[in-house]
């Protein structure tokens, strides 16, 4: 037992210089796992214990678990000194409570977002209703009912995602126009907003999902005049005072006369031969509109011979490109957060 004593004597000499010497806390558990840990110095005198005369082993075991204790006691007591110095050099620190701080950072509507909103407010404030539907329809809401039976070519040129024989993503948010007049004997005045889906290549302007906001008006006398003034006051409300807009001639199975919509270029003023935006034409095209083919009225109960209307339809993310001057449409679902802080 005298030899164990002598051993455990100078271990816990080593060990109280070791921890004495330990600069922070690092430090100090590197000297618990040398002498306490699963392979230290004091694990290694336990296993010696087994060489012992039987009655001598309870003793050298207490003597070794009284040993760890005192070096645990020291492990505390130091911990405690370095916690202790630590609060204290913290506190030392001076703090400039003047300096500015780093400002907290807020997140904002997306910009497409914020055209579709701002596009919706115009139009409730002259009276439309906002209506919302389903992404997943009937190719009847999507297209016959449109004027276009399953055997026209326009068909292929919405691209769709068939999710069945007869069950499609929109590609429009124009089964909305249908499902309202169902439901609404005239006068309708709606905008349809949501997420249209086309299997187009992606490129700088196009994406397989965008968002589409569609408005359709239907009374008694209404004519080519009244879609041409709301469309332009749309216009001036999204990208400014001065915006004029002009309709080139075109074809739609839903709409008859039919155009193509476009609007002055917001950047330019239709002023400059060599603008990065519409590319020196002045323009940029914004979507499609006229007034709506007798068969649809037919379709949904409505007497065309009583009643006219017209419709349009814009992508949002064409007019986010419009209105905040981006050459590509991929950066609105890039998420980069630099791009969108620029915009809010």
């Amino acid at each position: 037992m005298i030899e164990l004593a002598t051993l455990l004597s100078a271990l816990r000499e080593r060990f109280a210089a070791a921890v004495e010497a330990a600069a922070d806390e690092r430090a100090l558990d590197e000297v618990r796992v040398a002498y306490l840990g699963r392979n230290g110095e004091v694990t290694t005198i336990r296993r010696s214990i087994g060489k012992l005369p039987p009655e001598r082993r309870p003793g050298a075991g207490k003597e070794i678990n009284d040993a760890v204790a005192v070096m645990e006691a020291l492990l505390q007591e130091r911990h405690a000194q370095l916690e202790a110095r630590d609060v204290e050099a913290s506190l030392e620190q001076r703090i400039d409570v003047t300096f500015l701080g780093t400002p907290p950072q807020f997140g904002s509507l997306h910009p497409v977002r914020r055209v579709i909103e701002d596009a919706c407010g115009y139009f409730e404030r002259h009276g439309f209703a906002v209506v919302l539907g389903p992404e997943v329809e009937p190719d009847y809401y999507n297209f016959d009912a449109l004027n276009i039976p399953p055997e026209h070519p326009a068909r292929e040129g919405f691209d769709s995602f068939w999710v069945n024989d007869s069950l499609l993503l929109r590609p429009h948010t124009s089964p909305m126009q249908i499902r309202t007049m169902q439901l609404h004997p005239p006068p309708v005045a709606i905008v349809a907003p949501g997420r249209c889906y086309r299997r187009d290549a992606v490129d700088a302007r196009h994406l397989f999902q965008f968002h589409q906001i569609e408005g359709l008006l239907v009374a008694s006398g209404v004519h080519f005049g009244h879609l041409k003034g709301m469309l332009t006051g749309l216009c001036r409300t999204l990208f400014g005072a001065y915006q004029q807009v002009r309709f080139r001639p075109s074809f739609f199975p839903f709409t008859e006369p039919s155009a193509e919509v476009d609007t002055t270029c917001p950047k330019c003023g239709g002023r400059a031969s060599a603008c990065s935006m519409c590319g020196g034409s002045g323009w940029i095209e914004l979507g499609g509109a006229g007034m709506v083919h007798p068969n649809v009225l037919r379709e949904v109960g409505y007497d065309p011979e009583v009643v006219s209307g017209w419709a349009f339809g814009f992508g949002a993310e064409r007019l986010a490109l419009v209105r905040y001057d981006v050459d590509d449409v991929r950066r609105f679902v890039d998420g980069d957060p630099d791009f969108f802080e620029q915009l809010a």
